[in-house]
Formats: C-alpha cells, sequence, structure tokens
C-alpha cells in the first residue's frame, strides 16, 4: 500500500474521531444549556437574575423601614419607661371613732419604681391629703405602714417590659 493512503486512512481516522468527539461536545453542550434554562426560569417564567433583583429591592426597603421604625419607637420606648404604669390603692381606718375605712393611700409608679404616693386621712372633723415623691422605691419623707405597704405592692404589680 502506497504511503498516501496510509496518510488518508489516518487522517479519516482522525476526522471520524473529531466528528465523534464533536457530537459527543454538541450534545454535551446542549444538556448544559437545558440545565442553565432551567435554572434560570422558574415555573412562572421569570429569570432567575430579575427575581434575584426584585427580592434585594424588597429586603433593602424593609431593612430601611425597620430602621426608621427603630429611630421612632426609641423615643417612644424612653417615653413609655418613663410614664406611669403601676397603680395600687389600700383603703384604711386611721381613727377608732371613724366607722368606715375612708382614709387610703394610694401609689402611682413607673417600672424604674419612680412616682409619687398619695396618703388622705380622714376624720369627722376633717381630712388631709399628702403627696409624697417616690424615687426607686424609697421617699425622702417618713412614710406611713399603709404607705410603704402600697408602694411595695405597686413594685411587685403588674410589671410591663
Amino acid at each position: 500500500m502506497p504511503l498516501y493512503w496510509w496518510a488518508v486512512s489516518v487522517l479519516a481516522f482522525l476526522l471520524l474521531i473529531v466528528f465523534i468527539l464533536s457530537i459527543a461536545l454538541y450534545r454535551r453542550m446542549k444538556r448544559f444549556e437545558g440545565s442553565y434554562i432551567s435554572l434560570q426560569t422558574f415555573m412562572n417564567g421569570q429569570q432567575m437574575d430579575a427575581l434575584l433583583n426584585e427580592y434585594v429591592h424588597k429586603v433593602t426597603e424593609i431593612e430601611e423601614n425597620v430602621n426608621s421604625c427603630n429611630e421612632r419607637l426609641t423615643p417612644i420606648e424612653l417615653k413609655l419607661r418613663a410614664s406611669i404604669d403601676r397603680a395600687e390603692l389600700l383603703r384604711f381606718r386611721a381613727f377608732e371613732d371613724v366607722g368606715s375605712d375612708l382614709s387610703f393611700a394610694v401609689a402611682f409608679l413607673n417600672q424604674d419604681c419612680n412616682g409619687l404616693v398619695i396618703s388622705s386621712i380622714y376624720s369627722r372633723e376633717e381630712a388631709r391629703i399628702y403627696a409624697k415623691p417616690i424615687n426607686g422605691g424609697q421617699s425622702v419623707y417618713s412614710l406611713s405602714d399603709e404607705e410603704k405597704e402600697v408602694i411595695s405592692k405597686a413594685m411587685i404589680g403588674q410589671q410591663k417590659v
């Protein structure tokens, strides 16, 4: 067999291998393209990158909204913490000659146990009203037993967080 037939045979064989490899690579590329399209497209037909951009935009809006809410809530929380949220009333008989419990002590406290206690002492001739400031559950003025009791009840009363 002449030499050029060997060269043509080898060249034909190499062309056949290249053709088979081209077909295999083409089929592999088509499978990759199908996988890529299925990855890019969801059930409703939207592109994944458009959908992700929409979600990023929504998350950014939500973060801005949360920051805005936090800015508005901080002073409200401080004001709420300082406001009166605990009250307790105790009626008692101040004098033996007065027949009913017409005297009282009432405590108004905030979450830090600051506020005031108001007490009224009733007798047949007169009624006296006293108001005393409370800081941390204590007062700089002397407190009666009833005032101490009503303050302690208000301190352990309904506690807000």
